[in-house]
């Protein structure tokens, strides 16, 4: 008994030492935000604001359009979560179910296509999203975030559509339902927590992208929130430090909301009894 509680308390030591690595980088933006201009010039730092301050936020909006640009963040975002949702739920069905050889040369493909850097695809994407007048249009970079997370939505929901019992599927066809109807009606609702992380990995991945939206985007008014960002820092590489902080934390929220929407989804598993052994 001695030994089990002593591998417990380690297990919740450890797991505590990880939740303070992960929530040290917001926490520590957080304290920057609320600092004055004294307090960031000091050499040496504090962790809690001696004298908290909004005027950070205050200067942030003042300066910068960052409700335009957060709405212009959100819609790409959402877009992009949808649009892919919709497409790879259906081809993940077909990759899982049909074990043929193109099946399989598909799903190779997904994984390798992930390690092809920014840089190597930015100027096909470019050239062809001028050919179709895209350039300078949330719609076309609505289209390059959806391409660019289709690979990972993919082998993610591959996966959850593989431990999806195939009995299921069997007794459905036993009642006349086509496969349309069976992965609409029966698989779709058992891949609920699969196609929520998928739709998390989407919008995060959307909402923080930049190298994208900084090449394909050039009116100012259409620019996304990580891009407007930048414009506080000036020509010489130096950083507003106190209103760029502060409007990265307004930055931060929306993942952190749409992720404690999303989270009951993902750590629930709805599969459990849904087949009686």
């Amino acid at each position: 008994m001695r030994t089990r509680a002593t591998t417990r308390a380690g297990q919740y030591a450890a797991l505590l030492a990880y939740l303070a690595f992960l929530s040290f980088p917001f926490l520590w933006l957080l304290s920057t935000a609320f600092k004055t201009p004294r307090e960031l010039a000091r050499l040496h730092p504090t962790w809690i604001p001696e004298h908290p301050t909004l005027a950070n936020f205050r200067q942030a909006f003042d300066e910068q359009p960052l409700l335009r640009s957060a709405l212009n963040s959100l819609l790409v975002a959402l877009a992009a979560a949808l649009i892919a949702v919709c497409l790879a739920t259906p081809m993940a069905y077909v990759l899982a179910r049909r074990r043929t050889r193109l099946a399989r040369a598909a799903s190779g493909w997904v994984v390798v296509s992930q390690a092809f850097p920014f840089v190597l695809v930015i100027i096909p994407l470019f050239l062809v999203l001028r050919n179709l007048r895209l350039i300078d249009s949330q719609a076309g970079l609505v289209m390059v975030y959806v391409v660019w997370a289709l690979p990972f939505a993919l082998w993610l929901l591959t996966g959850y559509v593989r431990a999806v019992p195939v009995e299921l599927e069997e007794a459905a066809a036993v009642d006349g339902a086509g496969r349309l109807r069976t992965l609409v009606s029966v698989t779709a609702p058992l891949l609920a927590p699969g196609i929520a992380a998928t739709a998390l990995f989407a919008f995060v991945t959307a909402w923080n992208e930049f190298f994208f939206a900084l090449v394909l985007l050039k009116t100012p008014e259409k620019q996304t929130l990580p891009v407007v960002l930048t414009r506080f820092i000036g020509a010489e590489g130096v950083a507003d430090l106190g209103p760029l902080a502060a409007a990265a934390v307004l930055a931060t929220l929306p993942s952190l909301v749409f992720f404690a929407v999303v989270q009951r989804r993902i750590a629930g598993g709805m599969l459990a009894g849904a087949v009686k052994s």
